[in-house]
């Protein structure tokens, strides 16, 4: 089974920081680029991040530049999202999801073949 799980979210203090996990099973990660996705309560999907699939390129939404950094591990299957400086409007289910691709940039836009199903942050005191 295909499939990509993501970990690592939960309740985290303003200030605070969360690492993002995202796991692929069932295929080769190192062969996809990774983007990074989150949608709050009645808003509309947003996207956060993309890592290339070497990990040679990243791009971040604007607003989250500096405080969001993108990984990825091939050799565990595994990408990552570091989350600093966390603030309340950060709060949302992130996900991530996974597009067949060698480009050495990638587009945090893409057609992404594989979705998660989402981890849970929530930013409060």
């Amino acid at each position: 089974q295909l499939q990509l799980v993501e970990s690592g979210g939960g309740l985290v203090q303003p200030g605070g920081s969360l690492r993002l996990s995202c796991a692929a099973s069932g295929f080769t990660l190192e062969y996809y680029a990774i983007g990074w996705f989150r949608q709050a309560p009645g808003k509309e999907r947003e996207g956060v991040s993309c890592i290339s699939s070497s990990g040679g390129s990243t791009n971040y939404a604007d607003s989250l530049k500096g405080r969001f950094t993108s990984s990825r591990d091939n050799a565990k299957n595994t990408a990552y999202l570091q989350m600093n400086s966390l603030k309340p409007e950060d709060t949302a289910v992130y996900y991530c999801a996974a597009v067949r691709s060698w480009d050495p940039q990638c587009v945090i836009g893409d057609e992404y073949d594989y979705w998660g199903q989402g981890t849970q942050v929530t930013v409060s005191s």
